[in-house]
């Protein structure tokens, strides 16, 4: 039987072609949603497209190859979107990464910083027309419990000279929730859009670490009863999504569908500020 839960609402998902991204975007297309599933081209997305059509019978999916470190790819997708939809319903940004070395993009921007926080910045502010639009949107932001070991470094953004993956990444992941907070402020007289962010849990059956023997490392450490499949850790994003439940709640940190405490600095109004006027200026907003 054909689920019509989300019928005429047009989703936005990041990160679909693999994991948790993949299994938020057939989640959604099982609920007869209008699709738009954002992958890089070297993970093979048009195999997710085949497999995501095929398992849910849903013929409203559209695949946009972005690179999300790279701002100008960001752009083009942004326009490539708002030159097909009017309103968006849902924007999930999910994809992240972890950088294993020190590497800059194009623009000059370390690259988990630039995946993770700056292209959903600005992917959003480019997308928030179109999410105004909708008579009930949905902003919703994979962030990470690894954003309470991390810092926002305003004097060394890029971590040069002193990098660490983890500390990068756990800064990257203290944006995202900055971020989603800072946003649903600036939107208060916007009761029909809602921002929100995540904790997925401990979930390394993806790409995140691939490949890396610190990572391996690091979850062999952690007890096997905390670890969750990527099926368990798209489970609240999907329900953030859908669920009526989450009608007119914003500015909130969740895991396994109850809102939580994120990290004292995260509440800091000033550093919101601070962060935000220095992604605006990274990303020439």
């Amino acid at each position: 039987m054909i689920n019509e839960e989300m019928s005429g609402k047009v989703c936005v998902v990041t990160g679909a072609n693999s994991g948790m991204g993949k299994i938020i975007a057939t989640e959604l297309a099982n609920k007869s949603a209008t699709l738009i599933i954002v992958c890089r081209i070297k993970d093979k997305p048009q195999e997710a497209l085949n497999q995501i059509i095929s398992k849910t019978k849903n013929p409203n999916i559209e695949l946009m190859i972005t690179d999300l470190s790279s701002q100008k790819q960001v752009r083009e997708l942004a326009k490539k979107i708002k030159e097909k939809y009017n309103k968006i319903d849902v924007l999930i940004n999910n994809a992240g990464c972890m950088s294993y070395g020190y590497v800059e993009t194009p623009e000059g921007i370390e690259t988990t910083l630039a995946t993770n926080h700056l292209a959903p910045f600005l992917l959003t502010n480019l997308l928030l027309n179109n999410l105004k639009e909708s008579k009930e949107a949905r902003i919703i932001n994979v962030a990470s419990e690894a954003s309470k070991s991390g810092k926002i470094n305003f004097e060394n953004i890029n971590l040069k000279n002193e990098y660490s993956s983890f500390k990068a990444y756990a800064q990257s992941k203290l944006a995202n929730i900055l971020f989603t907070y800072e946003l649903a402020r600036r939107l208060k007289n916007h009761k029909n859009i809602s921002v929100n962010c995540v904790h997925p849990g401990i979930v390394p059956n993806t790409k995140l670490g691939q490949g890396s023997k610190l990572f391996a490392k690091y979850i062999s450490t952690i007890p096997k009863s905390l670890i969750l499949t990527p099926e368990e850790g798209a489970r609240t994003t999907v329900w953030l999504a859908c669920s009526k439940d989450m009608q007119n709640i914003t500015g909130k940190y969740f895991y396994q569908n109850n809102p939580i405490e994120s990290s004292p600095v995260s509440y800091d109004l000033e550093v919101a500020q601070k962060l935000w006027d220095l992604s605006a200026k990274l990303t020439g907003l």
